[in-house]
């Protein structure tokens, strides 16, 4: 891959960062528009993949080990169910985000809503990843 050097620029330098930043603003955005943890995931996931198919699968895996994204995966999904839990621990049922303030039961939903599409976002991101690792990794062991 060495000699790709404006491929390995144009995606180092120009194509991932961005595609990394519009992921975040996707998740972050979603509560008000199109976009949420999902589709933040698949974008953040997509650019993980383009830095492994330009700079080499071994180099991706060092950026983002394999044990951290099965760890990240672990941690999506206990945000997801710990806002769930905590809802039911102020007296609500399991995601009802009001309960996450009940002075002000909108910005209980707002901020439920929020935790709950990052807990997707992360879970999704890193699944993907690890979907494409293994996919990757076939048959060179």
């Amino acid at each position: 891959m060495k000699q790709h050097t404006i491929l390995r620029v144009a995606a180092g330098k120009l194509l991932i960062p961005y595609i990394l930043l519009f992921a975040f603003y996707v998740q972050f955005h979603g509560d008000f528009g199109p976009g949420g943890g999902f589709q933040a995931g698949v974008i953040y996931a997509s650019g993980i993949v383009l830095y492994a198919l330009i700079f080499g699968l071994k180099n991706a895996m060092r950026v983002v080990p394999p044990i951290f994204v099965e760890t990240m995966i672990a941690l999506g999904v206990l945000v997801y169910a710990g806002v769930g839990v905590a809802c039911m621990l102020f007296g609500g049922n399991f995601l009802a985000y009001n309960a996450l303030s009940p002075a002000h039961p909108i910005h209980g939903q707002h901020l439920g809503l929020l935790l709950i599409e990052l807990g997707v976002g992360i879970t999704v991101s890193h699944a993907m990843i690890a979907i494409f690792y293994a996919l990757a990794s076939r048959g060179r062991r």
